[in-house]
């Protein structure tokens, strides 16, 4: 059973999720990409994240084909360009992504990233697409302390959760961002959780994925997901990959371990800005 972590509303969600960036692009994967994620919501990633942005829409096109079937079994996360974040842009954009993906409704709403629109009137927004059925939540990604500060006193008491980049290499959001996040019991949902398959040498990932006969991958991701207020959203193209993905959620990393991963993966000492992609 994959461990699951409780947004604000007490809705409780996988703590490993699938992510979505890049697919439906190449039209000789689609097949294969579409089995990993049936077969990702089989073995419990029910939990998929999209955007609008990727593909410019043809991944939300992939995944309403991809969830025919089984759409009721997913809890199904977007995400709007800033520019599409002010008042009527936002539920054009959101009706846009629900034809897409082929439901009618989404189970959280994400603005990608801040722009120049103001926050109040993207909550504004959010909340009036609750009310009007079309999402079940709202939330954000790549917004960092001061921003979710402004947020809060924007109306956004209803956020859900802040979508960043988190990964053994990108530790710069323990500082602060983090624990302000869970002074306000908003979790982490962490993009990139393995750097988009690219780690630098590491001892300790080596000497720990060889005593428990997984890859250095793996560790990281069970690092991500030691936090029981993050939800990592990892890609995996085919269902192999899916596969490995969940076994990272089936083994806990040891105090032993998680002090030499410090070691060569020093958590932040200073505030730093918010990395992201």
């Amino acid at each position: 059973m994959i461990r699951t972590v409780s947004l604000p509303d007490q809705s409780a969600i996988p703590a490993l999720g699938q992510g979505t960036w890049r697919m439906g692009e190449d039209a000789r994967l689609r097949s294969q990409e579409i089995a990993a994620l049936r077969t990702g919501v089989e073995l419990g990633l029910t939990l998929i994240d999209t955007a609008e942005m990727y593909g410019d829409g043809a991944t939300e096109t992939l995944l309403g084909e991809a969830l025919a079937g089984l759409r009721d079994e997913v809890f199904l996360v977007s995400k709007a360009y800033p520019q599409n974040a002010g008042r009527g842009r936002l539920e054009r954009a959101c009706e846009a992504s629900l034809r897409r993906l082929k439901t009618d409704h989404l189970d959280l709403y994400l603005l990608h990233w801040r722009g120049s629109i103001p926050l109040a009137e993207t909550v504004e927004g959010m909340e009036a697409l609750i009310a009007a059925g079309k999402i079940r939540r709202w939330g954000v990604s790549n917004l960092d302390s001061s921003d979710m500060e402004e947020l809060a006193l924007a109306g956004g008491e209803r956020c859900a959760t802040d979508q960043i980049l988190y990964n053994i290499t990108e530790r710069g959001a323990e500082f602060d961002l983090m624990p302000k996040l869970a002074e306000r019991n908003i979790p982490v949902m962490a993009y990139s959780p393995v750097g988009q398959g690219r780690l630098p040498e590491s001892p300790a990932l080596a000497a720990i994925a060889k005593r428990y006969d997984v890859t250095p991958f793996q560790v990281s991701l069970a690092w991500v997901l030691r936090d029981p207020n993050v939800i990592a959203i990892p890609k995996a193209a085919d269902e192999a990959h899916v596969k490995a993905n969940l076994h990272a959620a089936e083994f806990t990393l040891d105090a032993e371990d998680l002090a030499a991963i410090d070691a060569d993966f020093p958590p932040p000492n200073r505030r730093t800005r918010l990395a992201m992609l």
